[in-house]
């Protein structure tokens, strides 16, 4: 039995590109339409690291969390519109003392892709459970490569909960898409903790430890006030709105109860790499192979911009 008097530290350490998935799925294609809370995603932590170990959840306490990503260069990311939402979301990782641990992207084959963030990873966790004695080092990974990282922190005493989900979508393009975790990195884990179950069951029952998990959408409006307003029809089935969360050739337009999907080829004037979160355009509905998305995309300009630049009407949460 776990001695209640004695704190047990936590350690969280993120695989963000792993994590960027996880939220992007339960922001775009998962019936929460919401991102990932890290407050709220530490808090379930301490309250499910209690659970297991039979401890007062006062004495279980997140005392290091780490995020490790490959990053776009500051040019890159300014070229793809990218910049002010990598800022944004350094803010909300800084305000919830978590410390971030970037690589640069690499070119191949004309693809960016990471490269030894897994390494690099699993380096720090083990070197900071050492000097830090972690009671409980916390992975938000799917990785099979972790493995050795788990068996050499079991060495040192220090726990290992995996948090995991599994999923699969189709994608705007009609494929499927599908994340599934390392059966022996679970096998390994002291704590191997299925997320995507344990919200999937308890959604309905209003549980509020699941539903803190997600970032609440007044949260969203209170801290970056968007000044989105809903689409309006005019003529010939024409509609007006902003378009939010920018991606490299696709984005979607706000049309609530739903943002609608669009590419670049649906684009009819001007580029698509000179769009802007908050731009706004016209735009008319269409159907794809997952239903409603906007078609006939126009940037709309302000008149005295004369066509060159249009203004923003708003900023949104950026996709981390």
């Amino acid at each position: 039995m776990q001695d209640n008097s004695k704190l047990t530290r936590i350690g969280v350490f993120y695989d963000g590109n792993y994590f960027l998935k996880v939220s992007n799925y339960y922001n775009y294609e998962h019936s929460r339409k919401a991102r990932i809370s890290l407050e709220g995603l530490h808090n379930f932590i301490r309250h499910q690291i209690a659970k297991e170990e039979n401890a007062d959840v006062r004495l279980c306490q997140v005392v290091d969390a780490h995020y490790f990503r490959g990053r776009l260069s500051a040019y890159d990311a300014k070229e793809l519109n990218k910049l002010y939402n990598d800022r944004i979301f350094d803010d909300i990782l800084m305000n919830e003392g978590v410390i971030t641990h970037y690589l640069p992207l690499r070119s191949r084959s004309g693809k960016k892709e990471e490269k030894g963030i897994d390494v690099w990873l699993a380096l720090e966790s083990y070197e900071l459970a050492v000097y830090k004695n972690f009671s409980v080092v916390v992975l938000i990974a799917c990785d099979g490569d972790y493995v050795p990282l788990i068996r050499k922190l079991n060495t040192l005493g220090s726990r290992v909960m995996v948090l995991n989900w599994d999923f699969k979508y189709i994608d705007e393009k009609g494929e499927v898409r599908e994340t599934r975790t390392s059966q022996e990195l679970l096998d390994e884990a002291t704590y191997p903790i299925a997320m995507h179950e344990l919200i999937d069951n308890r959604i309905m029952k209003n549980d509020l430890l699941i539903n803190n998990i997600f970032v609440a959408p007044d949260a969203i409006q209170n801290t970056y006030k968007p000044a989105y307003k809903p689409p309006v029809a005019g003529e010939n089935g024409v509609f007006t709105s902003t378009v939010i969360n920018l991606k490299n050739g696709y984005g979607f337009i706000v049309a609530p109860p739903n943002n609608l999907y669009f590419s670049y080829e649906d684009l009819i004037e001007g580029d698509f790499n000179d769009l802007k979160d908050g731009d706004p355009v016209e735009y008319n509905v269409g159907k794809n192979v997952r239903g409603d998305c906007a078609k006939n995309v126009r940037k709309l300009y302000s008149n005295h911009s004369n066509g060159q630049n249009g203004n923003g009407v708003g900023s949104t949460i950026s996709n981390y």
